[in-house]
């Protein structure tokens, strides 16, 4: 069962309370609605299941308490939620049930190809042929045992991937609040939500402060919608029950607490992700590239084998014979295996970026990575560190303090004014900036994790870094006026410990602007008011707008009794700085052809400061925002696009135009995106990149790809992968088709010419296993080669055989052909007749010849000797095991009759292939070096080449 969870993040923002795991909170007695105590009785058989948010909503909390018989304060026993769970099931998602094994392996005999072998073999039955048979029966049972290993893999593979990480909730289980895995709720649960939180299930709600909750993956609405615990008069519309919670929206502000009432399919969201996989994706690119490949080859390939079978006829040979080689080479030439094998290579890469922290949920995405001409990057957590820094402080008597360190560690981080270190009240007019913006705070740090904000951590950081304690511990908190989007501030009123009396205090942060609109006083020293006048005013105004000229984020602080009384104590400026890395990548995806574009919603100066920082804009450069964009036509966005490299004050919308005008371009569009109005633009984009720590699970679910951990590199490592991957499935072809051609050309030319065939069935079924087997497989495993990120991005239009990959292949058969029938003539001229030891010696320097191809089509680039012989150990395992198999088949007594193989001498006759076989290896490393301007040159020589040796096998009859 594959199943889809929920992540949701623990924040402290509780006026009241630490953090969830800070403390377990326990319950003195089991106190019902009524009074009394009132466990739940879990001897009794009724079953709770799950109700509806409509028929919740117009309920009291205590009437929807007792049909789920719960306690809001006892919550559940777990005994009590063991056995709803097994009634109700996991609080996850049921996508679907898999097939038994036997009928998936069952399902690989329904190819044409395999009945028709089925059938050769109950000829040969009827014709008393019975080793035949039993010899063709296993040869199939290998071949398609070897198919459903890969496919089988690759499902398991896929399931794998599919899981996302559990999510944690806080519930009350036994009176205590703990947390435990989201997927164990159970309806009559009590569960607790904070501002951050991820709903964990469908929830009526029993309190409710200050809540508010984005519902915009099911309302598309941007703003919040409040919410309460009073029930309604009657049943509603489902967007507009306020006294209920879906799972996966997400608190924007307040917390909360309620009963489940859904869980898994049975919520809101339960119901639309049965609709999202009820969807099948069409077929990529590489797909539909795939299938007519096959198409094409196997008409080819039939084609050839009539013309063979015929001929065979018109000369007088015997029927099943040519029956059983004919069948046994469309085995050997068609590539039935080929999407298999295309898709466990996919497979593979996707585990290798799983390793990469990159988590591909829809496997055949993987091949646009390496197509990917334009990414459209966030800035916040992607580009940048997500670790809000505070760099500078500036009170309002103009001192200015200096802050070293970067992000949440204290390792290396000072505060100093000219040069002097802060520490504690040495400095009191920067001391009390820094007060303000710890007390008026709600995050809090563990082993340099912050809990909340990433602005409210910066500023408990900078308060450690001058060595002042926690001043949230020398007041008491009474009143808390959350921030929110049109007020922009936040304020908290507190009682110091120690005031015996004396008067609350208010501590204020926010935007300057609205903050001095709230203050009528400064502090001059950190303690002594000054009234502010124009002058005062506009130095405060200068200074911020040259921080933000910098790049910094500027926040204001003041302090008073009032809200309308504040006294301006100054500012900090903080700055997110550039993740580690980011830059090589960006100029190491950018010399490969790949434009990167920042697409923020910070303002210009913040998205210009950190543009330079990353080399993405130099003066002059071209950048959007999103109210122009709003004034645009799409063709006249369509014009400017190419030039702009940051757009600046963007929504969710202009992320989806940016999408459509670049791909009406002819771009493939990478885009990333965290918020759940971001998943139309992902959906949209030829790859959508979810934030894995910071994204939502509706962004999730709309992605083809996401960043375990949010950073940029990750992309580049990506893309590098998503080239290397296409380029393993080329060779892969390559050297199938290339054996296919082979194989076939040599039955042909011999039939053609009345020559007893050099391969009997049983040695064609060998190849083809060798074909599809170990050997091709270990070409989709190739380490990525490190300078092929730097090769430009694969035209999607392009076709998989191109004239390169043509020319490749018929150059490899060539050879192959050219030294098989050369060393069949130098066996025949002694005797001048076919023996046993012929057509051993035939078979043996196929497959041989077929080892050095394989080596040679590792790449297409560079030479054996510049990737490392034994870089790849599958290949070397794959080779070694293949040719061990080999001398089996010619030195093992029951093989030798299957077979109908010779033993041949070690030191002659083996020693000779194998130098044959190196021969070959050598000319088509030449290929490789040869200059294009010389490649018609070499292909005109090979050519000449090969017929010379047919020539010289033919002149002997």
């Amino acid at each position: 069962m594959q199943v889809a969870t929920f992540k949701s993040k623990m924040v402290y923002t509780s006026t009241l309370r630490m953090p969830h795991f800070y403390h377990e909170r326990s319950a003195a007695l089991n106190v019902g609605l009524g009074g009394a105590i009132d466990k739940v009785d879990v001897t009794d058989n009724i079953m709770i299941h799950c109700r509806s948010a409509i028929d919740s909503s117009t309920l009291t909390v205590s009437e929807c308490v007792d049909a789920l018989r719960s306690d809001l304060t006892y919550g559940l026993s777990t005994a009590e939620a063991v056995r709803r769970q097994k009634y109700n099931g996991f609080n996850e998602f049921e996508i679907a049930e898999h097939e038994p094994l036997w009928r998936k392996y069952f399902e690989q005999f329904k190819n044409p190809l395999i009945l028709l072998l089925l059938a050769s073999a109950a000829v040969s039955v009827l014709m008393k042929q019975l080793d035949d048979a039993i010899s063709i029966t296993a040869a199939i049972v290998i071949v398609v045992t070897v198919g459903f290993v890969q496919e089988y893999r690759s499902e398991k593979t896929l399931e794998q991937l599919n899981k996302l990480v559990p999510p944690a909730c806080h519930a009350l289980r036994d009176g205590r609040e703990v947390q435990f895995l989201a997927r164990e709720l159970v309806p009559g649960d009590i569960v607790t939500l904070s501002v951050g939180d991820r709903v964990p299930a469908d929830v009526r709600l029993s309190e409710a402060v200050d809540l508010q909750v984005d519902e915009s993956s099911f309302t598309g609405e941007m703003e919040p919608r409040h919410k309460h615990v009073k029930p309604l008069n009657g049943p509603v519309n489902v967007d507009r029950i306020d006294n209920v919670v879906y799972m996966g929206t997400l608190v924007r502000s307040g917390h909360a607490k309620g009963v489940v009432i859904g869980t898994g399919s049975n919520t809101r969201f339960g119901e639309v992700f049965k609709m999202m996989q009820a969807e099948e994706s069409p077929k990529t690119p590489l797909q539909n590239s795939m299938d007519h490949l096959g198409t094409q080859l196997s008409f080819y390939s039939f084609a050839v084998i009539a013309v063979i079978f015929l001929i065979g006829l018109l000369q007088g040979r015997d029927i099943l014979d040519m029956f059983t080689i004919g069948v046994s080479l469309a085995v050997a030439a068609i590539p039935e295996g080929l999407p298999i094998v295309v898709a466990v290579t996919l497979a593979i890469g996707v585990i290798r970026m799983a390793s990469r922290r990159a988590v591909v949920k829809k496997l055949p995405a993987v091949e646009t990575l390496g197509c990917v001409t334009v990414i459209c990057s966030d800035k916040t957590g992607t580009l940048t560190k997500n670790e809000m820094t505070a760099v500078t402080v500036v009170a309002a008597d103009g001192t200015a303090a200096d802050v070293s360190g970067i992000g949440y560690s204290l390792e290396g981080g000072l505060c100093s004014v000219g040069g002097e270190r802060v520490v504690g009240n040495s400095h009191p007019s920067v001391t009390r900036v820094i007060e303000i913006g710890c007390v008026c705070n709600n995050a809090a740090l563990c082993e340099g994790v912050v809990i909340g904000q990433p602005t409210e951590g910066a500023l408990l950081v900078l308060a450690m870094k001058a060595q002042l304690d926690d001043r949230r511990l020398a007041y008491r908190r009474i009143n808390e006026i959350p921030f929110t989007s049109d007020s922009k501030w936040m304020g908290v009123q507190c009682e110091a410990i120690n005031a015996n009396g004396g008067p609350n205090e208010y501590f204020v942060k926010g935007a300057l602007d609205r903050v001095l609109e709230m203050c009528v006083a400064y502090l001059q020293g950190g303690c002594v008011p000054q009234p502010i006048d124009n002058v005062a005013r506009e130095r405060f105004l200068e200074t911020s707008r040259r921080l933000g000229s910098c790049g910094l984020r500027v926040i204001a602080l003041a302090v008073g009794h009032s809200e309308r009384d504040l006294c301006f104590a100054g500012m900090v400026g903080i700055v997110d700085p550039p993740r580690p890395g980011v830059a090589e990548s960006i100029e190491i995806v950018q010399s490969a052809g790949v434009h990167v574009k920042m697409v923020t919603g910070d303002s210009l100066e913040t998205a210009c400061s950190i543009g330079s920082r990353l080399q993405l804009y130099h003066d002059g450069g071209s950048c959007l925002s999103g109210p122009q964009i709003d004034q645009m036509s799409d063709m006249e966005l369509e014009q400017v696009i190419k030039e702009v490299t940051i757009f600046y004050r963007s929504s969710p919308k202009h992320k989806l135009r940016i999408v459509k005008a670049l791909q009406n371009l002819g771009e493939v569009v990478a885009m990333t995106g965290d918020g759940v109005n971001d998943a139309v633009a992902l959906k949209k984009a030829d790859i959508g990149i979810a934030m894995g720590a910071s994204g939502t699970d509706v962004c999730k679910e709309a992605a083809d790809m996401i960043l375990i951990d949010d950073d940029f590199y990750t992309i580049r490592s990506a893309i590098e992968e998503g080239k290397g991957i296409y380029h393993n499935i080329t060779n892969f072809v390559r050297f199938q088709l290339s054996t296919s051609v082979a194989a076939l050309s040599l039955i042909a030319l011999s039939t053609m010419f009345h020559f007893e065939n050099p391969l009997n069935a049983m040695q064609i079924l060998w190849i083809n296993i060798i074909m599809d087997g170990p050997p091709a497989q270990s070409l989709g495993v190739e380490p990525v080669d490190k300078d092929i990120i730097r090769q430009p991005p694969r035209n999607v239009r392009q076709p998989m055989i191109t004239r390169a990959l043509i020319t490749n292949i018929f150059i490899s058969a060539a050879i192959i052909i050219a030294g098989t029938l050369s060393v069949f003539y130098k066996e025949m001229s002694a005797d001048n007749k076919i023996t046993p030891r012929d057509t051993t010696m035939t078979f043996t320097c196929f497959v041989l010849f077929d080892m050095w191809n394989a080596l040679a089509c590792r790449s297409n680039r560079k030479l054996i000797w510049e990737i490392g012989l034994l870089r790849n150990r599958m290949f070397c395992v794959a080779v070694s095991a293949s040719i061990l198999c080999q001398l089996a088949v010619i030195y093992f007594p029951p093989l030798q009759r299957i077979f109908q193989t010779e033993a041949l001498s070690l030191y002659g006759n083996f020693i000779r292939e194998d130098i044959s076989g190196i021969k070959e290896e050598l000319l088509q490393q030449r290929a490789k070096c040869i200059d294009e301007r010389m490649c018609t040159k070499f292909i005109f020589t090979e050519v000449v080449t090969c017929l010379w040796n047919v020539r010289l096998f033919f002149d002997r009859f």
